[in-house]
């Protein structure tokens, strides 16, 4: 309470949305060219540091000793989205077609937004409403969605936002599931392909630190193409977040979530007229912190741990925002020869010291032993990593190109006990391929004008042999254990690929509302495994393999085409 009564700096955190991509992109393209510096490991970001940054932007453009010029294209954007998170500068947005103004309020058809700025309290209102067609050879959908966001900032310190989605739609396949290998987002169906998407919280903050209860998305880990620690891909999950920034060349991310384990507990149920019984879901929770250190300008170093825990209830040493976990998990269980709970170690490294250019790599240790990376180890760590560069308006304006190799072990991500893995409603935490896979993604992207911005990109992935964590049993006679799984070859037999080529052209017409249109060809293939089977594969037919990670919509060689248009995601 002392802590939060010597706040006296307007500082409210409202979360802006991993999907709003251009102002992430925009911000990513001036870091590499030298305006801004920028931890982009840790996303979202605040709207009011998304603002601070933009007026850095303009105080850097404008001091003309710094010898830095910001191109045609981005300073209509620079404007563009100063105007956007007007708000945040505590005055109205510009609107040219209004149907309603006053000092304390201004509404608009284009963009249907409704803005309000008192004394004490500011807020903003905004539909969210889009359409996709999606069409190929073997399956026309159409994805609808409609709903409403709400954002409000009280006195100096309080926000509160929520936005509720209501999506929905046609076709026989969906494109979503846990098993499916694809960077869609992930959504819990509730009848047919319907489903919602309600996020939302509460915080309090100022310039130093910002603590609230949300449920939303994170990412965490430098990537242009998924994410191999926390992508943001699985549902939404509640959590208490903490940030804490008390010096330049510090920073402290925290949270504590409730995952969703989609495992019955057998122990814990209802009973409907005393006779039915109704089953409920096993606790799942998470603590994770990633601590970012700066010891030169623009050359972020990151690390961080995490616990997965299914306890009958919450564990306060999970609370503490600076702790190693598996310490922690080690005193509480092992002392009662139980097993213990599932921890994990984080790395990334962001480096912009070569203006346009960021360089960038991210580790997810799920078990470490150094003995496993000598060459003649067999059994091998069930690590992932990703290396990625990112070159932008380095000798052409508007132009930047891309290019991410991202590598997972056997075993990553898994574990032997379904309430401990690192998924949430089934879905994978961290990078959409999962364990014993790899992908290749490049992109070139070009953005003529403010809001237009193309891009030609081409994804290779393969995934190999599938696994299920066992630790131990009998196969063939013999005692087998985990370290007979981890000690086969990384990918093996390559049992599914995925070649696509891509161009997606997008235009936002106003903050967070575009017109999209996109062209895929895609191969994807699955094959039979050739090696003989082993202790703990689970061996499937090309077939099987096909169905359990694709779509039947996007099954073998198309051309996929779609178009749409969205206020709001």
């Amino acid at each position: 309470m002392l802590f939060f009564g010597f706040s006296v700096v307007v500082a409210q955190d409202i979360p802006n949305h991993i999907s709003y991509h251009r102002i992430y992109d925009f911000l990513d393209e001036l870091a590499n060219d030298g305006f801004i510096e920028l931890n982009s490991a840790v996303k979202p970001y605040s709207q009011l540091f998304i603002a601070e940054k933009l007026q850095d932007i303009a105080n850097t453009y404008s001091d003309r000793t710094k010898n830095k010029q910001l191109c045609k294209r981005q300073k209509k954007e620079l404007e563009y989205f100063l105007n956007e998170y007007a708000l945040e500068f505590n005055h109205l947005p510009q609107r040219p077609i209004h149907i309603h103004h006053t000092n304390q309020t201004v509404s608009s058809i284009l963009p249907p937004v409704i803005s309000y700025k008192g004394e004490y309290f500011k807020a903003r209102i905004a539909p969210i409403l889009g359409m996709h067609i999606t069409s190929n050879g073997n399956e026309k959908i159409i994805k609808r969605w409609y709903g409403a966001e709400f954002q409000g900032m009280m006195g100096k310190n309080l926000s509160i936002y929520g936005s509720l989605r209501d999506i929905s739609h046609t076709g026989d396949d969906l494109l979503s599931k846990p098993t499916y290998l694809n960077n869609e987002p992930g959504y819990e169906y509730t009848v047919g392909s319907d489903f919602s998407d309600s996020r939302g919280g509460i915080k309090y903050a100022n310039k130093k630190f910002s603590i609230g209860l949300i449920k939303d998305n994170i990412s965490w880990g430098d990537n242009y193409h998924c994410s191999n620690i926390l992508s943001g891909r699985a549902p939404s999950f509640p959590m208490i977040y903490l940030q804490v920034k008390p010096a330049g060349w510090f920073e402290l991310n925290y949270f504590h979530g409730w995952l969703v384990s989609n495992v019955l507990d057998s122990t814990y149920y209802y009973l409907e007229n005393d006779s039915e019984i109704h089953y409920r879901p096993a606790n799942k929770f998470i603590a994770a912190n990633l601590l970012t250190f700066t010891p030169v300008k623009n050359l972020k170093l990151s690390v961080g741990n995490s616990i997965v825990y299914a306890e009958r209830n919450v564990h306060p040493a999970y609370f503490i925002p600076i702790a190693f976990y598996k310490s922690l998990d080690h005193v509480l269980t092992k002392g009662l020869g139980v097993e213990n709970q599932n921890s994990q170690l984080f790395l990334n490294i962001s480096s912009r010291n070569i203006r346009h250019l960021h360089v960038f790599a991210s580790v997810f240790i799920d078990e470490m032993q150094l003995r496993r990376f000598k060459p003649d180890s067999p059994d091998k760590n069930p690590i992932s990593y990703k290396v990625g560069a990112n070159l932008s308006n380095f000798l052409l304006k508007n132009f930047s190109a891309v290019v991410e190799y991202t590598k997972s072990n056997i075993l990553n991500y898994k574990h032997s006990i379904s309430t401990l893995t690192w998924a949430s409603n089934s879905y994978n935490l961290g990078h959409y391929l999962g364990d014993n896979a790899q992908e290749l993604y490049a992109a070139l992207r070009f953005k003529p004008i403010r809001g237009l911005d193309f891009q030609l990109y081409y994804v290779n992935a393969k995934h190999g042999n599938e696994y299920e964590y066992i630790r131990r049993g009998v196969f063939n006679g013999e005692k087998a254990s985990v370290i007979d799984i981890i000690s086969n070859p990384s990918l093996g037999d390559v049992i599914w690929t995925n070649e696509t080529i891509g161009f997606n052209t997008t235009y936002e017409i106003f903050r967070n509302a575009y017109a999209v249109a996109k062209v895929e060809k895609s191969d994807i293939r699955s094959f039979d495994a050739i090696s003989i089977p082993v202790f703990g594969e689970n061996r499937m037919t090309a077939q099987e393999v096909m169905n359990r990670f694709t779509p039947q919509f996007l099954q073998g060689n198309n051309i996929t085409f779609t178009v749409g248009f969205s206020f709001g995601f």
